[in-house]
């Protein structure tokens, strides 16, 4: 069994332009709109970077999970976290025997999926996926890779009202130990990924650090669509980018 990796970051919007500017921003190809996100009330946008994605959705229909998300946070942090696995099977059953839900379960020749209930797992809605074969990737589209542009998604920060204890909730789900990286921050290291537990007054995912090949060029187009930003990373739908180069 190999370690689980970030494969695809979420944000949710209530703005449909917002799938086009997180484009603009950050020199992606061209997105998927992915049809299957329909049964949950949404479209969306699914971009390649490298061999993973980030994705915005967007409620189009009235109390979609999203648009409650979005009312109950102001739009504050990432809608979900996808990890890829392989050992699906055995995510499920430590899941099940921590008690946390599955809201929604999906097995295919090509890929299976469960989303783990955002109130039990804690922050956000974290899905587990196994891809058939490995590198593929269903809810990039039939095109992603000719339509992939150069990075990749390196860390993952969610904030947590008990560091350790989100940790170690995540880490045995996953299967990876939570370390402590001092000043009450746990890490959960997943090969190259990590995903960074640190204290704050909610929980919810609020970092998303990705490599560019041109990050000065993001930030200044984040600028001129008036998105906040500082020496190295913009604010996008309450989630802190952070940019390093390539």
């Amino acid at each position: 069994m190999t370690l689980p990796r970030i494969r695809q970051l979420v944000f949710a919007s209530n703005q449909h332009e917002d799938i086009e500017h997180l484009r603009q921003v950050l020199d992606l190809g061209a997105g998927f709109v992915d049809p299957g996100v329909g049964v949950f009330g949404l479209t969306n946008g699914v971009f390649a970077l490298g061999d993973q994605f980030l994705e915005v959705v967007v409620p189009v229909e009235d109390n979609t999970a999203a648009g409650r998300f979005i009312d109950r946070t102001g739009g504050v942090g990432g809608y979900m976290a996808i990890f890829q696995t392989d050992d699906l099977a055995g995510v499920r059953r430590r899941a099940d025997d921590l008690h946390i839900r599955r809201v929604w379960n999906i097995d295919r020749s090509d890929i299976s999926a469960s989303h783990l209930h955002p109130a039990d797992i804690g922050a956000g809605i974290v899905s587990i996926d196994e891809a058939h074969p490995e590198g593929s990737w269903l809810w990039g589209g039939p095109g992603w890779r000719d339509n992939s542009r150069p990075g990749s998604l390196t860390r993952l920060d969610v904030t947590a009202t008990d560091p350790q204890a989100l940790s170690e909730r995540w880490g045995r789900v996953l299967r990876v130990p939570s370390q402590s990286a001092g000043h009450e921050i746990y890490e959960l290291e997943l090969g190259e990924h990590i995903i960074s537990f640190q204290p704050g007054d909610r929980d919810f995912l609020s970092g998303y650090h990705l490599t560019h090949p041109d990050p000065d060029g993001c930030l200044k187009r984040a600028q001129a669509l008036g998105l906040q930003t500082d020496d190295n990373a913009f604010v996008f739908t309450g989630v802190r980018i952070s940019l390093l180069a390539d």
